[in-house]
C-alpha cells in the first residue's frame, strides 16, 4: 500500500535542471576550459561533492562560486514540472503523505518559499541537506523522511531524476519512479522501469 510519496526537488518538482546546467557550464568553461561536459557529470551531486572533486583546497574560489550560485538561485523562477501541483493535491485528497527530500540547503528553500507562498502547504515535511548525515546516493535522506512520516520505506514511492537520486531511492528499498527531465528515459530504465516525462495525467497504481 502506498502511504507516502517522497520527491526530490530539482528536476522533479521544479524544472530547474537546465538552469543549473547553464550555470555550471559557465563555471567550468571559466575554470576548466579544456574539459567538456563537466556540467553534465555533476548532476545529482551536492555542492560539497562538487567542491571536493573539482575545487578542493581552493577556499577563495569556492567562496566566489558560492556567492555567484546564491545570487543565481535568488533570481531563478522555480517553475513547476508540468502537472506536479495537481498530482500532489490529489495525493493529499487521498490521504497519501508527501515530502520533499533534497540535497539543497535551507537557504535555497527560502528562495522557493518567496516564489511560491503556498509551497509548504503541498507537503507534510521538507527535508534538506542539513537534515541528513549522508548525501545521495546514500539512502539516508529517504530513510530519514520515511521515519519522520511514520511509514516504512517499502510503503513509499520516491520520485527522482538524477542517477544518484535513483540509487538513493533504491537503496532505501522504496519504489522508485524516474523523471526524464534531466537524463534520457533509456538511461533511467537501468534503475527503474517506471519512467515519466512529467506528472500530466499520471495516477498512482499499486504494483
Amino acid at each position: 500500500m502506498i502511504k507516502a510519496c517522497l520527491f526530490d526537488l530539482d528536476g522533479v518538482v521544479f524544472n530547474t535542471e537546465p538552469l543549473y546546467t547553464a550555470f555550471w557550464g559557465g563555471i567550468f568553461k571559466e575554470f576548466y576550459p579544456a574539459e567538456q561536459g563537466l556540467e553534465l557529470k555533476i548532476k545529482g551531486q551536492t555542492l560539497t561533492q562538487i567542491y571536493d572533486r573539482y575545487f578542493a583546497e581552493q577556499p577563495d574560489r569556492q567562496a566566489e562560486i558560492t556567492r555567484r550560485l546564491d545570487e543565481y538561485e535568488r533570481q531563478m523562477p522555480y517553475t513547476y514540472v508540468d502537472g506536479f501541483t495537481d498530482f500532489v493535491k490529489r495525493l493529499k485528497q487521498n490521504g497519501v503523505k508527501t515530502a520533499i527530500v533534497t540535497s539543497s540547503n535551507k537557504a535555497k528553500m527560502e528562495n522557493v518559499y518567496r516564489r511560491h507562498a503556498s509551497f509548504k502547504q503541498l507537503f507534510d515535511a521538507v527535508f534538506t541537506a542539513e537534515d541528513f548525515h549522508e548525501s545521495k546516493p546514500s539512502p539516508d535522506g529517504y530513510l530519514t523522511a520515511a521515519r519522520a512520516l511514520g511509514v516504512q520505506p517499502t510503503d513509499c514511492i520516491v520520485f527522482e531524476d538524477s542517477f544518484n537520486g535513483l540509487r538513493s531511492g533504491l537503496a532505501a528499498k522504496a519504489r522508485v519512479v524516474g523523471l526524464s527531465t534531466t537524463n534520457l528515459e533509456e538511461s533511467i530504465k537501468e534503475f527503474t522501469k517506471e519512467v515519466i516525462p512529467n506528472f500530466v495525467g499520471y495516477e498512482l497504481t499499486e504494483r
